[in-house]
């Protein structure tokens, strides 16, 4: 490996003959992640190393950094992931085309070690089937030779000179050439890949072709006076496309709904299943439901309020007679993802769901399609199990989640909340009347009140908007007359039937977020 050298004033130089090498295995890269992809359409989407990589980083993630991703990027954080793994495979294979250059097995054992580390990663995934580690090995050989054959262009160090650089003649400009054909092909694969295998995906044609029976008990109308009219708050009803999503899955799972089945067992008389049929032709109810993220900040937005369409999970429980001495479910999605739900909001009177719809369409494919659980008054990471597959009836103290084993608690429920949504953080507003408004929730238990406060002064009630249901948010406003000017802090609390929201501030690890929505205005 030609060694950097130092200029005249100090400054370190890489030489040429490092620089090509480098580009020469960041090449090679793209041909193994390009191979790896399109052999995703045979051996199945998480399969593809980067995913299965990314996945497994995912798994491992501490709590801490996890809360981190979501309260500075929000829903991009899978987008950031994607982009920095690139990054980092980019770097790596370049260090490999270096090390090539100078002594072949070293290169060589860079790339067999990384192609090897996203082999056992695609292996090890909940649903790897026995073609998982092909792409990743296939994509590592594929890139071994192209790295052989691009480095192999270039001179070798010479003894005792370090700093030789490549021939600026028709050699070097061939070699350019060659580099460039081998990564764009590369990309193009990746590419190909990616589109071929979404275009592939038979679920997504049979979701748009699907003809959504007609509930037996519908979801009622809701009044026009759920909303207070104030331009800058959130919709009552959130927009599928606006729905926040938060979840582990780096691909979104592609479910065939004629091969899906739900399977509940466990600590039951009897095990039961279920396939997409008969769930469609069950009597299906329709309600209005409020999700939140347990990562959501106070006064955050991961938070959203749907119509739901489901068949409720206590229907499906009671046929399997769960024992009497049960207290959680555990279920499980197709990607291996688990939630711990207390049995009792699957089996009291509220509208827990299995749900296949939103809004009334089919379930978007990144919100579950063709199947998840809705579940009023619980913290998604506890309830919300996206393209679930299994229901385990057992115990609190014989099973842990995904997140419990992460350091949250197992049991989840939503903490009352309310944010200040106008006006927005910072603002200049006019001195006079001032509208304040915003939302609040507190989910199968209901809003009952809300109040401002400005600066030090008194709370201050506000009007409250119609009630949607005791398991949907609230819109309110409060008329502030007369506001002097200045810099002024305004906060909001919500009541419900037990008293006023907590203003203790809390981080959200290990059971939510707590304390009051506060901001600074001026008033001018």
């Amino acid at each position: 490996m030609t060694a950097p050298t130092v200029g005249q004033r100090g400054r370190l130089r890489i030489s040429r003959d490092d620089a090509a090498a480098g580009l020469a295995g960041a090449a090679a890269g793209a041909v193994t992640v390009g191979t790896g992809t399109l052999l995703t359409l045979v051996a199945g989407p998480s399969s593809d190393p980067l995913v299965a990589v990314g996945s497994a980083f995912v798994d491992a993630t501490p709590g801490w950094l996890r809360d981190w991703a979501v309260a500075v990027l929000g829903t991009a954080d899978k987008f950031a992931l994607g982009i920095g793994e690139v990054l980092v495979l980019a770097a790596l294979a370049a260090l490999a085309g270096v090390l090539a250059r100078r002594s072949w097995t070293w290169g060589a054992v860079l790339v067999v070690a990384l192609g090897g580390l996203a082999a056992l990663a695609a292996t090890t995934r909940p649903d790897a089937g026995p073609l998982a580690p092909v792409p990743a090995l296939a994509g590592a050989a594929a890139g071994l030779f192209a790295m052989r054959a691009l480095v192999g262009r270039l001179p070798t160090p010479p003894t005792g000179r370090t700093d030789r650089p490549v021939d600026a003649g028709p050699d070097r400009r061939a070699f350019l050439r060659a580099t460039a054909l081998v990564a764009t092909l590369g990309v193009l694969g990746a590419v190909v890949g990616r589109v071929v295998t979404a275009g592939a995906r038979g679920a997504e044609a049979v979701r748009e072709a699907l003809r959504l029976p007609v509930a037996t008990r519908p979801a009622p109308v809701p009044p026009a006076a759920v909303s207070v009219g104030v331009e800058g708050v959130e919709p009552w009803a959130t927009p599928p496309g606006d729905f926040y999503r938060i979840d582990t899955a780096l691909v979104v799972p592609q479910v065939d709904p004629a091969r899906w089945r739900l399977r509940v067992h466990g600590m039951v008389e009897q095990e039961v299943e279920i396939g997409w049929d008969e769930l469609l032709a069950s009597d299906l109810v329709e309600a209005w439901v409020t999700l939140a993220c347990v990562s959501n900040p106070v006064g955050g937005g991961l938070v959203g309020n749907q119509r739901w369409l489901g068949l409720p999970v206590r229907e499906v429980l009671a046929r399997a007679v769960p024992a009497p001495d049960a207290d959680m479910v555990l279920s499980r999605s197709v990607d291996g993802f688990t939630a711990s739900t207390p049995i009792e909001a699957f089996t009291d009177d509220r509208d827990a769901l299995l749900a296949i719809a939103m809004d009334g369409e089919p379930l978007p494919p990144e919100h579950g399609f063709p199947v998840r659980l809705v579940v009023p008054g619980l913290y998604g990471y506890v309830s919300a199990t996206k393209w679930v597959t299994e229901l385990e009836v057992t115990r609190f103290e014989r099973a842990e989640a995904y997140w419990t084993t992460r350091g949250w608690w197992p049991r989840g429920p939503v903490k009352t909340q309310s944010r200040i949504e106008v006006p927005r953080p910072g603002a200049d507003v006019p001195a006079g009347d001032v509208v304040v408004a915003g939302t609040a929730w507190a989910q199968h238990r209901g809003v009952e009140r809300v109040q401002v406060r400005v600066d030090d002064g008194p709370w201050q009630d506000c009007d409250l908007a119609a009630d949607g249901g005791i398991d949907t948010w609230r819109q309110w406003r409060w008329a502030w007359r007369d506001a002097p000017t200045g810099e002024h802090l305004l906060a909001v609390r919500a009541w419900d039937p037990d008293g006023p929201q907590t203003g203790v501030p809390t981080a959200v690890v290990p059971d939510g977020a707590s304390g009051y929505d506060t901001l600074t205005v001026t008033v001018t």
